[in-house]
């Protein structure tokens, strides 16, 4: 009944039973490992779990597993979880928690609740190495708490890769120090668009909020303890609004400019200057100093060139820099976003637009216009994250229903997502292997709350988990009978994730217009915004 799916499971007789006798042992290595596992398993029990030299519950490394490989071995005796590194033995943990009932999610006393676990050992290793969300916090903000919680609920399905959006048209979310005011002014805006197109009305209530360096700074490290790599990304040349609204020099026609309030992509662009590189330059100086990732996002996706195409100072500019083609300028920015940070010693990571021009040998691509840019990209010979907007992007609706709240887009169902394959199959066995993983993408706009941020990603992102982890063969029925069982934990860890049979009359919100959009429709506009690649 787990989920993801363990590769192998052998049953065995007979039960291990967790009671005031239990102990737990492990070496000084797996110190934080058993820290956790601690917090996780007594609010629930009741249980001290103390540590002991011969605990009843063993974690253990084995150099003959992989890094992220465990085995989790229960008799009646006792039970033994062992990884060929912390990664793996804090994974044979969570399997061991979901091996328990589901109340040991719920973080009060359960009072009269035997916990019990059935002997059975389970051999388990992920297929990628890159199994992540992206969590978009520009468009509507969410809070530090519920930031954390979205880490756990990660760290609970074995994704270990938090792609977090931070900079958008509509909000700054990143204390930047020596630019106060991409916070002070660009993390605020008047009002929210509601639902989708042209014409969709404005709420008139003000949204912003930001995560100072020592948020940044927290949130990282909490992930880090659940082995969650967090991938910042500060958009650039356009999505950037925000910032020129707080620095409006930066912008090609430098006038003042509100936090846009509206959805979609905005006409407003970073100009070509050389102060405007540098400032984005001090700007990814501070990223990199927060964020330990070896990857770090620079977005370059969706960015209009109109007004390069009719500002005279960018036409005397791509002169200056050799340049004859408007698209090639937003090249030449991201090259030079890329050669600073491989100085660095980290790695670009952009959306498929980069691929549009010459990047360095270690920037890796999140291949978004269905699978094309994967394509492309690892036949150049560059790393590729795959999250194609037509399998895994959560914002999307969930069924045809009327009822749907927020009918954005094609529908997207547990099955659809369910089936997500980040290897295109046109790759051959050494091309493939730049494909890095996956990430399923949650963009914001249309979600407001934590709450509705649970309804859109679960229990999809559960499905997104399983095909991460395990392999490309996989059994859908197998899945949903699992999934029934699964929900019981999401009960106990308050997801308000959408029920199988459709939203409740609660989740549903009336008069909010969305996207419809058939699968041919959208394949066809896809197909059209990647004529540049190849």
């Amino acid at each position: 009944m787990l989920i993801p799916r363990p590769l192998e499971t052998v049953d065995a007789e007979g039960e291990l039973v967790l009671d005031r006798a239990t102990t737990l042992s492990a070496p000084e290595e797996l110190g934080g490992v058993l820290a956790w596992f601690q917090q996780a398993l007594r609010p629930a029990t009741g249980l001290a779990l103390r540590e002991s030299s011969s605990g009843t519950v063993v974690l253990r490394l084995d150099p003959d597993l992989g890094e992220e490989a465990y085995r989790l071995e229960v008799t009646e005796q006792g039970a033994v979880i062992s990884g060929g590194a912390p990664a793996g033995v804090f994974y044979g943990c969570q399997s061991f928690l979901q091996l328990l009932p589901p109340a040991v999610y719920r973080k009060g006393l359960v009072a009269g609740q035997r916990w019990a676990i059935k002997a059975v050992t389970l051999t388990d290793a992920p297929r990628f190495g890159w199994r992540g969300v992206m969590l978009d916090v520009a468009r509507h903000f969410l809070p530090k708490h519920d930031v954390l919680r979205f880490i756990d609920l990660m760290a609970v399905h074995r994704l270990n890769t938090l792609h977090w959006h931070l900079t958008e048209d509509q909000g700054w979310r990143i204390e930047i120090k020596r630019y106060p005011k991409l916070t002070e002014v660009g993390a605020w805006r008047p009002s929210s668009q509601v639902g989708a197109g042209p014409d969709a009305p404005e709420d008139g209530r003000p949204h912003g909020g930001f995560y100072t360096q020592d948020d940044v700074r927290e949130i990282v490290a909490y992930a880090a303890e659940r082995f969650v790599t967090v991938v910042p990304e500060i958009e650039t040349p356009g999505h950037v609004q925000a910032a020129l609204a707080a620095y409006p020099e930066l912008g090609v026609h430098k006038k003042p400019l509100d936090v846009w309030t509206r959805w979609g992509i905005d006409a407003n662009v970073l100009n070509l200057e050389e102060s405007t590189v540098q400032f984005f330059l001090n700007v990814f100086d501070e990223v990199v100093d927060l964020f330990p990732s070896r990857y770090i996002g620079v977005g370059g996706d969706e960015c209009p060139r109109e007004q390069w195409e009719s500002d005279p100072r960018t036409q005397e500019r791509m002169k200056e820099l050799g340049i004859t083609r408007e698209a090639d300028l937003q090249t030449w920015f991201i090259r030079r976003l890329d050669d600073h940070l491989t100085a660095k010693g980290r790695r670009l990571f952009g959306w498929d637009e980069i691929l549009e021009g010459e990047l360095a040998p270690g920037a890796t691509v999140a291949s978004w216009r269905g699978m094309a840019g994967a394509v492309s990209a690892a036949r150049r010979g560059h790393d590729v994250v795959s999250c194609p907007d037509d399998v895994v992007y959560l914002d999307y609706r969930q069924s045809d229903s009327p009822d749907e709240p927020i009918p954005v887009a094609i529908p997207l169902t547990l099955q659809d997502v369910y089936a997500f394959e980040p290897v295109p199959p046109q790759l051959s066995p050494e091309e493939a292997r730049h494909v890095l993983g996956g990430q399923a993408n949650i963009w914001t706009e249309h979600m407001d709350s934590p709450r509705t941020v649970d309804f859109f990603a679960y229990p999809r992102l559960c499905a997104v988990a399983e095909a991460l982890w395990g392999p490309a063969e996989r059994d859908f029925d197998d899945f949903s009978r699992r999934l029934e069982h699964h929900l019981t934990r999401l009960d106990a860890l308050g997801v308000e994730y959408r029920p199988a049979d459709g939203p409740k009359p609660w989740q549903k919100r009336p008069g909010v217009p969305g996207r419809p959009s058939s699968r041919e429709e959208r394949a066809a506009h896809i197909a059209s915004l990647v004529e540049n690649i190849t």
